[in-house]
């Protein structure tokens, strides 16, 4: 068993393609096939099913994975480790986020600290909803990633409270009000999100036991934002995912207030590579200054 044949393990099961872990290692497709089949040879088991080009895990290879995963992410520690020694920070760091809350409201000022100070490090940012991020974590494919807190199965950083607030139309009856009840969006025409924030939001109608009318389905804000703006419908938003409010929207707070917060997270803070430990820290010293108004 080999390093580089974990790595095609395991950017095969992320990709799902052997053409495009071709691309991703820059090596032949063949080169591919050939390191899955020495691999499964030597572990005795099937860890992908074949479809053509494409590949999808078998059960024992979704149980694998995390543990090649932190193989990977070992090695790629002890090399960093190794540079420190030699008085040079380098390596590569990975991190998960979860759309405009983190993604624009929070890892620009971090990144932006942390390659200055670290201009070595290759930071990869993978987005993906609050559940995938949590799942990537889980899997080890992902060091570090911004979840909503409290979850106890990571270490977790706390670096911003966030609420799901009202997004109407400016014209709206509702508009007129400072806060915005669970009740008043009953029977009204509405915009669910299958974005990260979408359970979130269900959650606050259920339980308070509304029940809106539910005209449109959609994962862009920018979609939602132009069908708020032209009075369709209402719908309910994380305000650190919100731009300014466009013209012909306002947003409102909710009552009760539904607040979130959002952290960053690891397995374990004490097992980090230095370079996501010193992220972790970065990110500490600047918590002050991410605030969002």
């Amino acid at each position: 068993m080999t390093f580089t044949q974990l790595e095609v393990f395991a950017v095969l099961a992320r990709v799902g393609s052997f053409s495009r872990t071709a691309g991703v290692l820059g090596i032949s497709q063949s080169g591919v096939s050939h390191a899955i089949k020495q691999l499964e040879t030597e572990l005795g088991v099937t860890l992908l099913k074949r479809e053509g080009a494409s590949a999808t895990l078998t059960d024992v290879g979704a149980k694998l994975l995390s543990r090649a995963n932190d193989i990977l992410q070992q090695k790629e520690a002890l090399q960093q480790e190794a540079s420190a020694e030699h008085g040079i920070a380098r390596g590569t760091l990975r991190i998960a986020s979860f759309g405009a809350t983190s993604s624009l409201r929070l890892l620009p000022k971090l990144l932006a600290r942390f390659q200055q100070k670290y201009p070595l490090v290759e930071v990869h940012i993978e987005e993906a909803t609050d559940n995938v991020v949590v799942q990537w974590l889980l899997e080890r494919r992902m060091e570090l990633g911004f979840v909503v807190s409290p979850d106890e199965r990571f270490d977790t950083l706390p670096l911003a409270e966030d609420e799901l607030v009202a997004v109407l139309p400016s014209m709206h009856p509702l508009a007129s009000q400072s806060a915005i009840r669970a009740i008043d969006f009953h029977g009204q025409p509405f915009i669910r999100t299958s974005a990260g924030s979408g359970p979130h939001i269900d959650a606050f109608l259920a339980n308070q036991g509304v029940e809106p009318k539910t005209l449109f389905r959609f994962e862009q804000l920018t979609s939602m934002m132009g069908f708020v703006a032209q009075g369709d419908a209402l719908t309910i938003a994380a305000r650190m995912a919100l731009p300014p409010p466009p013209t012909g929207v306002v947003y409102r707070p909710l009552k009760p207030r539904c607040r979130r917060e959002i952290a960053l997270a690891a397995l374990r803070f004490d097992k980090l590579s230095p370079a996501a430990l010193a992220f972790v820290q970065l990110a500490q010293k600047s918590k002050g200054s991410l605030a969002i108004e």
